[in-house]
């Protein structure tokens, strides 16, 4: 792409981050005038939009990898310049990692503790289902993608992590009142789940699975919080599927309980990441694979 100014590009990522022309050009420290004039200039050079003026503007695909290819070259910049002008100190890089919410609740800060304690990065998590976190890569917005997909993208490596297994758990009050006569396909059916969002469809694979069923349950609740979840369990509002690992402590105390014990899901899940990589992404990569294996079931 000769003659791409990534300033413009610059401008894109300041008016996304911020949320609006007026921020983004207080951040830059130029006239909000001139951060439209460089949009214009990169859509003009494109000829193609690369934002959605909308409340808040929001990014065309084109500009999703654009966005992709800047933060790439960012980074890049970030580990070359210090060497060759002696300035140790310049401005922090973002990067955006894609995970699900169980692998952020359980495994994942571990073990970036390290990396987002000692260096100059700016960590954006973009909470995703196991099934969609690729996306992100695709789209190039994303430098890294913990996914259940195992073939990784053209330019990408896929490293297998390690598996993650479900349990169908509720509270003892829950099951006194909803599995008195026992768990079976009518009282799961009848009494409250569940799901992170709309497409959340693990306690209906594991149901299909295990018990045959296939319609809709009766109530469904939806949190979109991996840490509502054992709340609600605990609390006795609903029965969940959890990740065994986010819940030792409260199996051991008897706050939780296995109500399907011999049945659960198990996933496997892969990091990809982009190939050659140098610096402080292959710093990354190794150490979310490092914590993987630690802690996850190989």
């Amino acid at each position: 792409m000769r003659g791409l100014d990534y300033k413009w590009i610059e401008a894109l990522d300041a008016v996304l981050s911020q949320g609006s022309f007026e921020r983004a050009a207080e951040e830059l420290y130029i006239s909000q005038s001139a951060v439209s004039q460089r949009i214009k200039q990169l859509e003009k050079f494109l000829a193609q939009p690369v934002l959605v003026r909308s409340a808040p503007p929001q990014a065309t695909p084109i500009g999703k990898k654009l966005l992709g290819l800047y933060r790439r070259v960012s980074l890049l910049e970030q580990e070359v310049v210090p060497e060759l002008t002696n300035q140790p100190h310049l401005r922090p890089v973002s990067l955006t990692i894609a995970t699900n919410a169980d692998s952020l609740a359980t495994w994942v800060l571990p073990a970036l503790n390290k990396i987002m304690t000692t260096e100059a990065v700016a960590l954006h998590f973009s909470i995703l289902d196991e099934s969609r976190s690729i996306q992100k890569m695709k789209s190039g917005e994303a430098v890294g993608a913990i996914s259940v997909e195992s073939q990784p993208l053209v330019g990408c490596s896929a490293e297998y992590l390690g598996k993650m297994e479900y349990l169908c758990v509720a509270s003892p009050a829950f099951i006194e009142r909803h599995f008195a006569q026992g768990v079976n396909r009518d009282s799961l059916l009848r009494a409250p789940m569940v799901s992170f969002d709309s497409q959340d469809d693990q306690h209906k694979r594991f149901l299909s699975e295990y018990f045959g069923l296939s319609q809709d349950l009766n109530i469904n609740h939806k949190v979109g919080s991996s840490e509502a979840f054992v709340t609600m369990a605990r609390s006795g509002m609903a029965y969940c599927m959890i990740p065994k690992l986010q819940i030792e402590r409260e199996l051991e105390a008897g706050e939780l309980i296995d109500i399907t014990p011999g049945y659960s899901l198990t996933n496997s899940i892969y990091w990809h990441h982009w190939q050659l990589e140098t610096g402080l992404l292959k710093d990354i990569s190794q150490a979310i694979v490092q914590g993987a294996h630690s802690r996850l079931e190989q």
